[in-house]
Parts: C-alpha cells; sequence; structure tokens
C-alpha cells in the first residue's frame, strides 16, 4: 500500500477501516438484536430510517462546519467518538424509543465525520491517482464489510450483542484516539 499512497491516506484509510468494519459487525445481524428487544421487522426498518434521516440532516450541517474550521481532523475525531459512545449505548437499549435514540446518536456520529473526512481525503489524492485512490477507499469498504460481517456473527454467536458492541465502542475510540494524537501537519 506504501508504494501507492501517501501517508495521509494510508492514516486516512486504515482508521477508517476501523469504523467501517464496527459498522459491518451489526449491519447484517441487525434484525436479531431488533428481535432480541422486542421489536419486529418493521421495527428494524423503521429504526434504520431513524438513522438515514438523522444522519441526512446532521451531514448538511457537519458539512457546512467542515468548511469552516481549520482542523477537520477534530471534526473527525468527535465524530468517530460519538459512534463509539452510540455503539455503547446499545448496551443500555432495552425498548424501541432507546433503541431509535441509539439509532440517532450513531447517525449524528457518522454524518458529523462524513464531510471532513472527504475534504482531507481529498485533499492528500494525487491528482494523477485520484481514481485509484477513491477506489481504494471504495474497496476498503466492501472488504471490510465482508470481514466485519464474519467477524460480527461469530463474536455474537460465541458470546453476545453487548460483547459486539463493546467491540464496536472499542474500534471507534482507537480510530479518534489515533487521529486526535497525531501531529497535526499529517493530516
Amino acid at each position: 500500500m506504501k508504494l501507492f499512497f501517501n501517508r495521509a491516506l494510508r492514516i486516512m484509510l486504515a482508521t477508517n477501516a476501523l469504523i467501517l468494519f464496527a459498522g459491518a459487525m451489526l449491519g447484517p445481524i441487525f434484525a436479531l438484536y431488533v428481535k432480541e428487544i422486542g421489536g419486529d421487522l418493521l421495527t428494524a426498518s423503521i429504526s434504520v430510517a431513524v438513522f438515514c434521516v438523522a444522519a441526512g440532516i446532521a451531514v448538511l450541517i457537519a458539512g457546512h462546519y467542515a468548511d469552516k474550521i481549520k482542523e477537520n481532523e477534530l471534526i473527525i475525531v468527535f465524530g468517530y467518538a460519538v459512534m463509539g459512545f452510540g455503539f455503547i449505548y446499545y448496551l443500555f437499549v432495552d425498548s424501541v424509543p432507546t433503541l431509535l435514540i441509539a439509532q440517532v446518536i450513531i447517525g449524528f456520529g457518522e454524518a458529523i465525520y462524513i464531510p471532513a473526512f472527504d475534504a482531507i481525503y481529498s485533499k492528500h489524492l494525487d491528482r494523477k491517482k485520484a481514481g485509484r485512490e477513491w477506489a481504494a477507499w471504495e474497496s476498503l469498504f466492501y472488504f471490510t464489510f465482508a470481514i466485519g460481517a464474519v467477524a460480527g456473527g461469530l463474536v455474537v454467536t460465541q458470546f453476545s450483542f453487548d460483547a459486539i458492541f463493546v467491540i464496536m465502542a472499542i474500534l471507534c475510540f482507537i480510530s479518534a484516539g489515533y487521529i486526535y494524537f497525531l501531529p497535526r501537519k499529517i493530516l
């Protein structure tokens, strides 16, 4: 990977891979989790819709601030951390209303970091290799989702949904911490 990408892109890809992996762990088995807390397939569908609406609104606001804030890295850190807290909040979900709150928190967290992430990633692209460098992120999404989906199923099968939520939160906090403690000139 070093031959193709500069240091900033490698860091962005690696830290975002942890975030994508965390989300992928729950994605395919989300409806089973919803059923476990007393919901049904319609509840799962509505909660995903709530996540999408929350993220859609928040991403517009976050994009506005990403253009005004000098250190977009800190926006990414904040978004990753909010997602981590949202995953921790899943530990306390015991009803549909609390599930919807968790979905809003995670939707906000994701939406907060995306515009800043895209801005920083774009800033470090090599114009002659922009297609390849964006393709790396796109393929990373699919590969991490594939591995995360299997890992999530294994963790829940062997342990519990609580275990998966803790792992998901830890992955978010690792990414947030790594970026936070990087020297600002790197990204």
